[in-house]
């Protein structure tokens, strides 16, 4: 004989609350949303260190090396690139999609040590950006002698 039960429709214990959740949004998010004023492009990137230097690898596709701008200052590196979208549409065309980005993309990242900008390198291949980032040396502790 089966084990019965008597159902209580009050027994909030037995209810999950995710299970009746997940059924309803099943299916609800199928296409990712893009919101007026997001960036469709990102900076991916990354970051490597050992004893001397940082290493940087960047993902930006589709950018000329001109428009690719790097600062250093102390120990925060500012990346910024900007597309433009080329307006070649011929008599008669229409352009049926356009999913290619245009615009100015950013990415900042802190380091945990300073770096010495005089040395720092940066090479663009390929749509990745390599920037090696040496590290600056710490001035040492001066001891000071009591009189």
């Amino acid at each position: 004989m089966p084990n019965l039960s008597r159902y209580d429709p009050l027994n909030l214990a037995r209810i999950d609350p995710f299970s009746d959740i997940d059924d309803m949004l099943k299916g609800f998010f199928v296409r990712p949303a893009l919101f007026e004023g997001q960036p469709q492009m990102q900076i991916k990137l990354d970051l490597k260190e050992n004893d001397n230097a940082y290493t940087v690898h960047a993902d930006i596709p589709g950018v000329k090396k001109e428009d690719i701008h790097v600062s250093i200052d102390g120990n925060q590196i500012s990346i910024s690139a900007e597309t433009k979208m080329e307006k070649d549409v011929k008599e008669g065309e229409k352009v049926l999609r356009s999913e290619r980005y245009s615009g100015k993309v950013a990415r900042s990242f802190t380091l945990a040590h300073d770096v010495d900008e005089t040395n720092a390198q940066a090479k663009y291949s390929d749509g990745v950006l390599e920037l090696t980032l040496p590290k600056k040396v710490a001035n040492s502790a001066k001891k000071l002698a009591i009189q």
